[in-house]
């Protein structure tokens, strides 16, 4: 089913309830006016039971769909009028009690059908026509009809402006809903191209780290291939003796020195290759598995420049931060890390030191370096978007950014210091996975 026919049916059923709701109220019309009055004629009885049963039956039709519902009120509209006008000819003409129910007349068509205008100006049209036929069997004088017809005129034209103004009402909060559903859309469309440039964003990001492990991939994969291939070559001397290998037991450790070459050049591209595919990384991180995984990343990086020292505190639970980010996040930290020491005069090893412990409400990491320091004027721009003060090529300015945006975003947070000893410290704080969300 369309939305159209949903809609057409709630519309045939409102106004089959319409019309039921006033058949039943002509009823009790009918038995209120018998005991104002004491007792009612054949008359008036057989044309409050028409006027009911009429509106019962247009009530039926309609939802049953034999009466088209736009056009109840066509139907609805002359009953009322024939109806009321008998029932003022019966109970004393223009002098009647009931005549001021003619002046009702076309704003209880105007209610029950304000879609469309037809029926009200068909209403005003046979009031009018009511009152000077009502006015003329009681033989009421021409100025006094004309004074009657003019009142009743306007009161006609009350009701079909109050139909037009629902109708412009109507339409315009058909086009104010229509502009809503539109701008909805276009939040929708702005909401899903801002997702996939963070994506995009990211995704530059964890490229440009790749970018500047690659560098050093080369002399990481270099060394333990080289000393593989020197002890393939002596296996393979070896083997080809005729008499056999010599020592069996040496076979054995040049073998397993081998695999462990084979295994190391394996591990350094599983954790490139893993860390530079866009994957669901779930939405927690544990933070020992994670500073492991920066340091073989960085390892690559720093290769001699020095020591990378670990402190993990006992049971750290799983942090709110998912672990492809938590991993980004460290590595970025290490390789700015790196980038310090490198440019610190005069030149000194390296001294990095990682450290996580379990904190009341979550789990504090720290990269601190043994380099210059950050100066004081970089400080409190250090996290902006695009802000570096790297050379051009070797650094987009959107690392550190990045970096606090994933940590914010579960509500954590992430901020430098200088240490008093010298050097620079990142703060890390992550809640605990489960944990509710800060409000900011």
């Amino acid at each position: 089913m369309t939305d159209d026919s949903t809609e057409t049916r709630a519309l045939r059923r409102e106004k089959r309830k319409n019309h039921l709701v006033c058949a039943a109220l002509l009823i009790g019309g009918f038995a209120a006016h018998g005991l104002a009055s004491g007792g009612i004629s054949l008359a008036l009885t057989l044309t409050y039971l028409g006027w009911s049963a009429s509106f019962a039956g247009i009530g039926v039709a309609v939802g049953a769909g034999w009466i088209h519902e736009k056009s109840a009120g066509m139907w609805s509209g002359p009953v009322a009028l024939v109806a009321v006008t008998v029932l003022i000819h019966h109970t004393g003409g223009p002098l009647s009690p009931c005549f001021p129910m003619l002046s009702a007349l076309p704003f209880a068509i105007a209610i029950f059908t304000p879609d469309t205008r037809e029926p009200t100006v068909v209403a005003c049209v046979g009031m009018l026509a009511a009152v000077v036929l009502l006015d003329m069997m009681a033989g009421m004088p021409l100025r006094e009809m004309l004074v009657q017809v003019s009142s009743f005129g306007l009161i006609g034209a009350v009701a079909i402006a109050g139909t037009q103004t629902y109708r412009r009402m109507r339409d315009a909060g058909k086009a104010a809903q229509q502009e809503r559903l539109v701008a909805l859309e276009q939040l929708a469309e702005s909401e899903r191209r801002r997702l996939h440039a963070e994506r995009q964003r990211a995704e530059v990001d964890r490229l440009v780290l790749v970018g500047q492990l690659a560098a050093g991939v080369a002399h990481e994969v270099n060394n333990p291939l080289a000393f593989v291939k020197s002890n393939l070559c002596f296996l393979e001397r070896e083997l080809r003796q005729e008499d056999g290998p010599a020592d069996q037991e040496e076979l054995c450790d040049v073998l397993a020195e081998t695999q462990d070459g084979v295994l190391r050049i394996q591990q350094i591209v599983m954790d490139l290759r893993r860390f530079s595919r866009e994957i669901d990384e779930g939405d927690e991180g544990l933070a020992g598995d994670a500073i492991d995984e920066a340091r073989r990343l960085a390892s690559v990086r720093l290769r001699s420049m020095g020591e990378v020292a670990i402190d993990v505190g006992p049971e750290l639970p799983p942090v709110r931060l998912g672990q492809r980010h938590l991993v980004q996040v460290l590595l970025n930290l290490l390789l700015n890390a790196a980038d310090a020491v490198e440019e610190a005069e005069p030149v000194r090893r390296a001294a990095i030191v990682m450290r996580a412990r379990r904190m009341e409400g979550g789990v504090r990491l720290e990269v601190e370096d043994n380099g210059p320091g950050i100066p004081q004027d970089v400080l409190p721009r250090l996290f902006e978007p695009f802000f570096t003060t790297k050379p051009p090529g070797k650094g987009t300015g959107l690392g550190l950014a990045l970096c606090r945006e994933y940590v914010s975003r579960v509500g954590g947070s992430l901020h430098a210091e200088n240490r008093l000893e010298g050097g620079a410290r990142f703060v890390l704080w992550l809640p605990p996975r489960g944990s509710a969300p800060a409000v900011a």
